[in-house]
């Protein structure tokens, strides 16, 4: 209805939009003039966005060595015809780092920080005919801004790769003169539009949908306006209609007009059911529609308390990933069409992840709508390396959250913002508050950072490594599991034969079973186990990262998918473990390996699977049955290897069989098989879409064979570019001295030398790893077809075509939108009504508590702080870590042993007489300290060991026939330093924390938080 009033409403100007990515032309370095419009840039490389200039870098060297400097754009344009006081507004999603921007040689401005979406006015600096927009991009390491000559400190060459140029879209709006303003608050100082819900009812399928939209009035006189505004489904359905009262606005003047409606039947967003939303918004002028906008969104209901995260009324624990914001592709960076964001998001969401964590900065709008399609729920940071700064570094990461929130506050997939990448000061955490309440208060997002266990003013918090627990704002690990793992390497028997060394460095049998024990740290301590609960963590990392290597390659191995996306055996793993919103809600099962062994080889066999019993057969005979450990891992140790069918056979608490899982030992390779990947829409002829094609080494049943390293040799023709993939090793003897870019039409580019094998990046030849690889082809701005071939010594070869579709441009405008053939992803279904765990445990109050020594701060291992403890230790003085954390120091200690022992005593007082059935416990020095303890009820000894090192919390078995209330722990000789099993690795390759002495420490107890359960 609305469309069809706008199109019969004479004399109104309406709002036009348009694609303007394709016919940018680039010249990487600085040439003189390059801004003027008489300027030659006939020789210049013609690009489409979004296009790094190095792109052709991405995973070929490390993120220290990615190419830097001066990269101009520049493209020609005409306008359409229009009305005469129409404004013409241009929308860059993001350029890295720095962008001066020129309209026919005239300056407009200048973007410094890399990461945000801004825009500018053109309307002043256009002239009849033919305009050219020249854009100037900065990407060096050591940019600062020019007013300040600060430094950008998430422009840090660890975690943020560096993709330079205009890396994001660039959209083009002729708006009226009265009209709705975008979101690009720095640039052009308007918020744009602000939907949200409140008043839900979930049973009812009903909320009241409020609109604001911020107005501005560019006409020579004073015009009185009113905001339509409607609910739509995405197939045009109207759902709910409304209408603000008349606001009167001055010539130049700017306000807010805000409407609101009860909306029913709605289908409420959630995770795996990315339900969207057209809010079209129209201005009123004269009881005539103008200039309507389009706001996608979805609606749900969050909530965040008593330590736990609420979905639609629901609890979910955290179990995703933590990944870099670039989110880049070998050979491409970040320049991939949307379908492929979708392709890589929508993959988490199949691994049955329910958060990503991008990671240091704002991901691209692009990624941001995509898990809105997807059903994946995201943690939006703003810009951050890590640390709390000063100044203006503190000043421009504030004003970046700002932009970020204003931008991507529509998105109901974002439900964190994220201050920090590490712990900041709590004035800064009130700075970030502040921005959140004023720009998002409606918007059901909680803020925080990275640690702020004990924080006042954070929403949120969690370690980076570690299991937290509260009882109040959620507390979830930000990345565990920092681990590597190259799909290239099965185990130690399987050719290359890759063993754990360094200790970090694992082959796919020892990563995926890292994942499974990892994950139980978090699981054992989940929502329904106590008052205090973990609201879960993340994996770092989704992908295998350009960034933050350490060492043995030239770019980070801890994805559960390569970088082409090809899933590792831990992608499974999760899949099994995750499937549910706390407790896995449907079965699953998973034989970890491959069954192609030489003669003679012993395998231990690893199932993980959400089964209370797992029986494993070999040809159909039974080899066993087992019960799990880590509640997901059955192991089956020296099995013989014997070629044919290996099967797990899962069963339930009744012994009946739930589902089963094969693995098959197959041929030798004799053929290649190529299958393609598409946009649902299929491929187009932009200069940007893709095709990701996969290639495997199939035997004479056309099963891959997972052992598989054959290498394949590509032919392309047609209407394509190649862009290749990624493998171990380099398909070339590895440069020492100064390399260039090889990009056709590039500039030379000096970078550093290479100092890692190139991996393969853009070569035509690259071997498969475990029987398959994946390689994009791009298609130009020609119609037709592609046709790749793919040829292996030896093996049969094959071949695929590709067809691309024509895009309509004209004068440097488009009106292709490549999201419009994306669909929504529903597979998981609407938010399950009813709880999502069941209490296993109940916790015993305690209501006083006594110590041996420093009886005083005894209240601090039961207050629900963990960066508060008792210790029997001496201690003299107490500072703040820069993080505002408190450190005790102690003094030397000339007590005996004998004393220090008699006074390493905490007793708490039950609330009343119980039985206690086990117990957590947060150590001081969990990781390498284990404490030999007595623990007593009444007097009578319900524990006696030696306690085990862990990520956080142990919990001891209490055995007791009779209740009591008086609780002891006691320590009965000194505490032992152990040799840590698995040392955490940082990026330098040195253990993040003092190796331990092996040697007993002095007799010092010290607990962070204690708790106390009983099943009854």
């Amino acid at each position: 209805m609305l469309a069809i009033a706008l199109a019969t409403s004479p004399g109104l100007a309406q709002r036009a939009n348009y694609n303007f990515n394709e016919g940018w032309r680039l010249d990487v370095g600085d040439p003189s003039g390059a801004e003027k419009p008489l300027f030659d840039d006939a020789s210049w490389k013609s690009v489409t966005l979004p296009h790094a200039w190095n792109e052709d870098y991405a995973y070929r060297v490390s993120i220290h060595d990615q190419p830097t400097g001066i990269a101009w754009y520049r493209k020609h344009f005409r306008l359409p015809a229009m009305a005469p006081d129409s404004r013409v507004l241009i929308e860059f999603q993001g350029v890295r780092l720095a962008a001066e921007v020129y309209l026919n040689g005239e300056w407009l401005g200048r973007s410094e920080n890399g990461v945000m979406a801004f825009g500018f006015d053109l309307t002043s600096h256009l002239k009849p005919g033919e305009n050219i927009l020249a854009v100037r991009t900065d990407n060096r390491w050591d940019y600062r801004e020019k007013a300040t000559n600060s430094p950008i400190q998430w422009n840090n060459s660890n975690f943020y790769s560096n993709f330079g140029g205009i890396n994001k879209n660039v959209r083009l709006h002729i708006v009226p003169a009265v009209h709705q303003t975008l979101p690009l608050y720095s640039s052009l100082g308007t918020i744009g539009q602000y939907v949200w819900a409140e008043g839900f009812d979930l049973a009812k399928h009903l909320a009241t949908v409020h609109v604001e939209s911020q107005i501005r009035n560019d006409s020579k006189a004073a015009r009185t306006v009113r905001l339509y505004a409607e609910v739509r489904e995405l197939n045009g359905k109207l759902v709910a209609s409304s209408t603000s009262a008349a606001v009167t606005l001055d010539a130049g003047g700017i306000g807010v007009l805000k409407t609101q409606t009860v909306a029913h039947d709605l289908h409420f967003w959630s995770w795996g059911y990315g339900y969207l939303y057209d809010v079209v918004t129209a201005l009123l002028i004269d009881g005539k529609p103008s200039d309507a906008v389009t706001t996608r969104t979805g609606f749900r209901q969050t909530a965040f308390h008593d330590g736990m995260i609420f979905l639609n009324g629901r609890v979910m624990q955290i179990h995703g990933y933590a990944a870099r914001s670039t989110n880049e592709w070998p050979g491409l960076g970040t320049d991939v069409p949307p379908w492929v964001s979708d392709f890589s998001n929508g993959l988490m969401v199949s691994d049955n992840a329910n958060l990503v964590r991008w990671m240091h900065v704002t991901p691209s709008k692009q990624d941001i709508e995509s898990c809105d399609r997807v059903g994946l729920p995201q943690s939006m940071p703003a810009g951050d390396a890590e640390g709390d700064p000063k100044g203006r570094e503190w000043e421009a990461r504030v004003e970046l959250m700002r932009d970020s929130i204003v931008y991507n506050r529509n998105n109901p997939s974002i439900l964190f913002y994220e201050s920090g990448n590490k712990g900041i000061r709590e004035e800064h955490m009130q700075d970030m508050l502040q921005v959140r309440n004023q720009f998002d208060p409606h918007g059901g997002r909680a803020i925080g950072s990275r640690e702020m266990l004990a924080s006042h003013s954070a929403e949120y918090g969690g370690e980076m490594l570690y299991i937290d627990k509260s009882a109040t704002k959620p507390l979830w690990a930000h990345e565990y599991n920092r681990d590597e793992g190259a799909r290239k390497f099965w185990n130690e028997a399987t050719p290359p034969f890759h063993k754990d060394s360094p200790l970090y460095n694992r082959n796919q049998d020892s990563f995926t079973l890292e994942d499974i024990r990892r994950w139980d740290d978090y699981f054992r301590v989940r929502p329904g186990t106590g008052k205090r609960v973990s609201a879960g963590g993340v994996n770092i990392s989704w992908i295998d990262e350009n960034s933050h290597f350490r060492g043995d390659n030239n770019y980070r191995r801890s994805g559960e998918v390569d970088a082409m996306r090809l899933p590792k055996d831990a992608f499974y793993a999760h899949q099994t473990m995750w499937d549910g919103w706390v407790t896995p809600e449907r079965p699953h099962i998973h034989i970890t390996g491959h069954w192609n062994y030489a003669a003679g080889t012993v395998r231990t066999v690893y199932v993980v699977a959400t089964t209370a019993e797992v029986e494993l057969k070999l040809n159909g005979r039974s080899l066993g049955r087992q019960k799990p450990t880590h509640d997901f891992l059955f192991t089956f140790a020296d099995i013989p290897f014997q070629a044919g069918a290996l099967e797990a056979v899962g069963y339930d608490t009744r012994g009946k069989t739930v589902l089963k899982d094969h693995l098959a030992s197959t041929g030798q390779p004799v053929a290649l098989r190529l299958t393609r990947h598409i946009a649902p829409g299929g491929m187009h002829a932009d200069g940007s879409d893709l095709a990701l094609v996969d290639v495997e080494a199939i035997d004479v049943l056309g099963r891959r064979v997972p052992t598989a390293l054959n290498m394949v040799h590509f032919r392309i023709t047609g209407n394509g570019e190649w862009r290749g993939g990624i493998a171990e090793g380099s398909s070339q003897p590895v440069p020492v001295n100064t390399q260039t870019s090889n990009a056709p039409g590039m500039s030379p580019t000096p970078v550093a030398p290479f100092l890692h094998d190139d991996n393969f990046i853009l070569s035509p030849n690259l071997p498969v790893e475990g029987g398959i690889n994946r390689v994009s082809v791009r298609s130009t701005t020609q119609p037709g077809t592609i046709r790749l071939i793919a040829e292996s010594d030896g093996l049969k070869s094959a071949e695929v075509t590709l067809t691309t579709l024509p895009v309509i441009q004209k004068d440097g405008l488009s009106r292709f939108e490549p999201t419009s053939s994306l669909p929504v992803r529903l597979e998981r279904g609407p938010t399950p009504l009813g709880a999502s765990f069941t209490i296993t445990r109940t916790p015993i109050e305690i209501v006083a508590s006594d110590a041996g020594r420093n009886s005083e701060s005894a209240r601090r291992s039961y207050d629900d702080n963990e960066t508060t403890f008792w210790s029997n230790a001496s201690v003299t003085r107490t500072d703040m870590d820069t993080d505002g954390y408190p450190i005790r120091h102690a003094e030397p200690d000339a007590r005996p042993v004998s004393a220090m022992l008699d006074q390493a005593w905490i007793e708490y007082t039950l609330a009343e007489p119980s039985i206690p059935e086990s117990m957590d416990l947060k150590l001081g020095s969990f990781r390498l300290r284990r404490y030999p303890l007595r623990i007593t009820l009444d007097g009578d000894t319900v524990y006696q060991g030696l306690t085990p090192t862990s990520l956080g919390y142990i919990t001891l078995p209490l055995h007791t026939a009779k209740p009591g209330t008086h609780l002891r722990i006691q320590l009965t000789d000194s505490p032992m330093d152990v040799e840590e099993v698995h040392q955490l690795v940082e990026v330098n390759g040195k253990v993040d924390q003092a190796e331990p002495t092996g040697k007993q420490s002095a007799p010092v107890l010290s607990i962070l938080e204690a708790e106390i359960y009983t099943t009854k």
